[in-house]
């Protein structure tokens, strides 16, 4: 939501995509696969904002080589997926939230694409992925339809504090605060 609020005209795109495909009903869980820019969104905000900043570390059982670097047996490696998110051999403009990056992209935060595991790889990767990914998605598109949204005191969105705070778990160091209103009272019926 915090880059969302700092890019007004991606938020404008993402609004226009859950209005044309929701209309006028409540979000249901069967539209996430017709909001390819939502996920794209949600996509890029992983990658500049993994959900931890270090993986469970992993232990080397025998001596390899990785790369021209060579790993003696019982290492302990530490996976940086924040710096992973942000390594400019790997990422256009890697500093910039930029969705476009993943329209139309296979990358996908399934494990698979090494240069992007927000949620790990392998045998060790979240237990809960499938879950965060459908939830996060949900309730995203729930706000940005139901609710207009916008920064308090007159704050310009490129005045927005972007920095994180590193710990277990990687948040935002000023948190956010943002002012929404009621889009227009919609009446859902029970399903």
């Amino acid at each position: 939501m915090a880059e969302l609020m700092r890019s007004p005209e991606t938020l404008k795109k993402v609004q226009d995509e859950v209005k044309t495909v929701v209309g006028n009903r409540e979000v249901r869980e069967s539209d996430l696969a017709s909001l390819p820019y939502l996920h794209a969104c949600m996509k890029e905000t992983l990658r500049l904002h993994p959900p931890v900043t270090f993986l469970l570390p992993h232990r080397a059982t025998e001596t390899c080589q990785v790369m021209d670097y060579t790993v003696p047996k019982g290492c302990q490696l530490m996976v940086n997926t924040y710096a992973i998110g942000r390594d400019p051999k790997t990422w256009d403009e890697p500093l910039r939230f930029k969705p476009e990056r993943f329209v139309n992209s296979e990358v996908d935060y399934q494990g698979n694409d090494f240069h992007y595991i927000p949620f790990g790889a392998g045998r060790r990767i979240c237990p809960g992925l499938s879950l965060a990914a459908r939830v996060i998605r949900l309730i995203l598109a729930s706000l940005i339809k139901d609710f207009e949204w916008s920064l308090p005191n007159g704050l310009h969105p490129s005045e927005l504090d972007m920095q994180d705070k590193f710990g277990l778990a990687l948040l935002k160091d000023v948190p956010l605060l943002v002012v929404p209103k009621v889009i227009k009272s919609v009446q859902y019926l029970p399903l």
